[in-house]
């Protein structure tokens, strides 16, 4: 295999590479909510099995781009509609991405309201297996980019591992921030409700662009993060300093 390092192709590879790390960012919300549900002692473990499969399967997937080539060939129409393989697995993502992200905004909004935390630690094994799926709905968008941005093979992995990595690098303190917010908890579900939402629409051909997702995600991200320097900052001052309007 021929490695031609021109200017084309490392444009071609920097390019691809961001947008794996975009593209990424799904997995990363949805692995913080799903190791969310196991004990703290777990949870490093989880991210790290996570990501790792994540990898695995993008590279997996990258050797088997034949079978994704004929996985968007129509299999039955209903109504009108065709559906083809990835139009099922893309629909079958979103409507477990709906239902998940309903169960746990309705499961915090009950510990908030009882004001203690009964909640039962989710099996280690339930949470890797939700999460394998759901590295297998994502990497499919993932592998699909590779595929459409670069010519070479060694390119298309280069990037996906590149990727991976940088997800690795940032998704602890990503996690860890979000575990210790809960109103940026609240932020990740609806993020993850929004996430399931367009990957129906997509198993019914109806494309939303994902900068269009992204953009809506940044600017919530942006004024969450206000919102929890605002509250830092009165904490720090304290109840009894400055007067504030009546």
């Amino acid at each position: 295999m021929d490695f031609p390092f021109s200017t084309e192709i490392l444009a071609s590879l920097v390019t691809l590479t961001a947008l794996e790390i975009v593209l990424g960012i799904d997995n990363i919300v949805i692995l913080a909510i799903i190791s969310n549900t196991l004990p703290p002692h777990q949870r490093e473990k989880a991210r790290f099995i996570g990501l790792s499969l994540a990898l695995v399967m993008r590279l997996a997937l990258l050797f088997a781009i034949t079978w994704i080539a004929g996985l968007v060939t129509p299999i039955f129409t209903i109504f009108g509609n065709a559906f083809s393989g990835r139009d099922l697995i893309m629909l079958g993502g979103g409507l477990f991405l709906i239902v998940k992200a309903v169960r746990e905004m309705h499961e915090a909004v009950e510990e908030a309201g009882s004001g203690e935390n009964n909640r039962k630690a989710t099996s280690f094994g339930n949470a890797i297996a939700q999460i394998v799926v759901l590295d297998m709905v994502f990497s499919f968008d993932s592998v699909i980019t590779a595929v459409g941005m670069a010519n070479d093979l060694w390119v298309m992995y280069a990037a996906v591992v590149i990727a991976v990595g940088v997800m690795l690098a940032a998704s602890g303190p990503i996690i860890a921030f979000i575990h210790a917010h809960p109103t940026v908890k609240m932020l990740a579900l609806a993020f993850v409700l929004l996430i399931g939402t367009a990957l129906v629409a997509e198993g019914f051909e109806f494309h939303v662009p994902k900068g269009y997702i992204y953009f809506a995600m940044a600017f919530s991200v942006l004024v969450e993060s206000l919102n929890v320097t605002v509250s830092r900052r009165q904490r720090r001052r304290g109840p009894g300093d400055g007067g504030g309007h009546q």
